[in-house]
């Protein structure tokens, strides 16, 4: 499933995802799975959820962990570099270009109004690249049971999210020894 790929099209592609997406990293995640799974088809969804995994636990932005990981998946080191130097080139070149002229435009009307309509685009982003996500990964009551008690705990107690992915973990193996076990008592019997 896998296809070859060069350093110019790592950099070109993140480079767009870089310069087309707004609203940070996990608004960045639809075109991401987009591009590495569905058009380039780099990786397969079973390998970029485990990549996502480790881009959140991994301190830095979850978007340039995932072009980093996805880069090194795809060519190594330099396609570590190219895919990471894709996504972060047009968010420098945005930031510098407004530092040059927000001052002149900052509290224009047409200004505001843009990112009156950007905002609620970001959050519908994000909600589909959750969706999207959901339908591949919960797959039964196990990871159901997981996500609703991570979210729960988030919305509950507002714990950082290394200590909720590292208690899903250890879930995840009690759960798996369990369900063994289970398996071979039913081929022992």
């Amino acid at each position: 499933m896998k296809k070859k790929t060069s350093l110019f099209d790592l950099f070109f592609t993140f480079f767009k995802i870089g310069a087309f997406t707004i609203g940070g990293g996990y608004a960045m995640l639809p075109l991401i799975q987009k591009e590495v799974i569905e058009e380039h088809q780099w990786l397969d969804t079973e390998e970029f959820t485990a990549l996502l995994a480790i881009a959140e636990m991994t301190p830095g932005p979850v978007a340039v962990n995932t072009a980093t990981f996805v880069g090194y998946q795809t060519v190594g080191v330099l396609g570590s570099i190219a895919a990471t130097l894709g996504v972060v080139l047009p968010s420098f070149l945005i930031i510098l270009c407004i530092a040059i002229f927000l001052p002149r435009f900052a509290g224009h009307p047409v200004v505001e109004r843009i990112f009156y309509g950007i905002r609620p685009a970001v959050v519908a982003l994000i909600g589909y690249a959750i969706y999207n996500l959901g339908r591949k990964i919960l797959t039964n009551s196990f990871a159901y049971a997981v996500a609703l008690g991570v979210f729960l705990v988030q919305l509950l107690f507002k714990i950082p999210p290394i200590p909720a992915l590292l208690m899903a973990a250890g879930a995840g193996i009690l759960y798996s020894n369990r369900h063994q076990k289970q398996m071979e008592e039913r081929e022992a019997d």
